[in-house]
């Protein structure tokens, strides 16, 4: 079995394959502080939940946009797993062109999700990720990394909000049934959900008309309902697209393992 961990600014989303099967996977905050004994601890309980034996687990591909966690999670699959973990980045094969000034600079998510798109949907493409940040990935009919757009996160957003205004409430994440709030928690909600699906709409509007052509927009991240259910841009949304794509990326360099 292949174990995938997708570590993330605010999550780290963790998912275990049989083959091309997805079997389950779970999410857990993202912990900077946190050692390689306290991962396996959280590992482990989340491997034997599911009645998997910690000794079928064959080998472990990273993705990981917080350096300094690297380490530890390598220490953590060398110390309990007697694996050395594959970690995305340069020197593995990706089967995509990275187009950008500088490849180094594209976060091993934005890589993972692109791929995978390409390998799943074919090209040309839009991939919109929904986490701390909300990044736009383009992908040409012939599998290149065009480049892309970042912008906050609908999270780290209202958090902002709530932290640099002296009334303005923290809010729970609720999809609003009417733009117009009739008070401020539902105003900010009809901000929040709204503002950004307008904000998708037109940037997917403008990488079209820069595109020169049609695009199918996949649409991933954790809170990817919560925008996508208001815009009607969205092609396909795909909440399992970077754990797909880690699976990929482990299959292109391991082909005698298929």
């Amino acid at each position: 079995m292949l174990l995938v961990i997708d570590v993330g600014n605010s999550n780290n989303v963790m998912g275990l394959f049989s083959g091309k099967t997805l079997l389950s996977h779970w999410r857990i905050r993202t912990e900077w502080n946190r050692t390689a004994d306290e991962y396996w601890v959280l590992f482990k309980e989340f491997i034997q939940s599911n009645h998997v034996e910690l000794n079928e687990i064959d080998d472990i591909v990273i993705a990981c946009v917080v350096p300094s966690l690297i380490p530890t999670l390598q220490e953590m699959a060398r110390k309990y797993f007697s694996n050395e973990p594959m970690i995305v980045g340069p020197g593995i094969k990706t089967g995509i062109s990275i187009l950008y000034r500088n490849p180094a600079e594209v976060g091993a998510d934005r890589i993972v999700n692109s791929v995978a798109a390409f390998e799943k949907y074919g090209g040309p493409l839009i991939i919109v990720d929904f986490g701390t940040a909300t990044t736009f990935d383009v992908v040409s009919k012939k599998g290149e990394y065009l480049g892309g757009v970042i912008f906050p996160g609908v999270q780290i957003s209202l958090e902002a909000l709530f932290k640099h205004t002296a009334k303005l409430p923290r809010i729970d994440m609720l999809v609003p049934e009417k733009v117009i709030g009739k008070s401020t928690v539902e105003s900010i909600r009809s901000g929040a959900v709204y503002g950004f699906a307008g904000m998708i709409e037109n940037l997917v509007q403008q990488i079209k008309k820069e595109l020169g052509q049609n695009a199918q927009v996949v649409a991933t991240g954790g809170i990817v309902d919560w925008i996508a259910s208001k815009t009607n841009v969205i092609d396909t949304l795909d909440p399992f697209l970077t754990l797909d794509g880690l699976r990929i990326i482990y299959d292109k360099n391991h082909p005698e393992k298929l």
